[in-house]
């Protein structure tokens, strides 16, 4: 019997010493695991970041591209320009305003397609200010496009 209790102390104590090598082991399992998800969703999010990036980069270049300052291909003679009362020819841009007087008869641009021109969308027109055309609403002076060095 004595050697059936020691035979059995010793085996317990056996188990006892490799349980906590196998829970150790599944500890250091779950931590790699978990280690693992944490650098996933680390990938996922600096993904998401530069997918968010590129199309912010995207639509800033689209914008600069709608805004930039269109150079016209060749150059025509339309006469002397003379500014209305009050206003000096300056460079504009899209999205700015042209003042009310340059709505007046000899500022509007009639023979577009003389000057290589599209046709104005409806509602616009085209308005010579200085050496520039500017596409512009009719109604708000707002300005639509710009065709630099048109005129010379």
């Amino acid at each position: 019997m004595k050697k059936l209790m020691i035979a059995g102390l010793a085996l317990s104590m056996a188990a006892g010493a490799a349980l906590p090598a196998a829970a150790q082991d599944y500890r250091g399992r779950d931590r790699d695991a978990r280690i693992e998800r944490r650098e996933d969703r680390q990938d996922r999010r600096e993904f998401r970041q530069d997918l968010r990036q590129d199309r912010r980069e995207f639509r800033q270049e689209q914008r600069q591209d709608r805004r930039a300052f269109q150079q016209a291909q060749r150059r025509y003679n339309a006469g002397r320009y003379y500014a209305p009362r009050g206003y000096a020819a300056r460079p504009w841009s899209v999205g700015q305003r042209l003042p009310q007087a340059y709505y007046a008869q000899p500022y509007a641009i009639r023979d577009y397609r003389t000057y290589g021109l599209y046709a104005p969308p409806a509602g616009y027109q085209w308005t010579r200010v200085g050496d520039d055309a500017v596409l512009t609403a009719v109604v708000s002076g707002l300005i639509g496009a710009v065709v630099g060095g048109l005129f010379f």
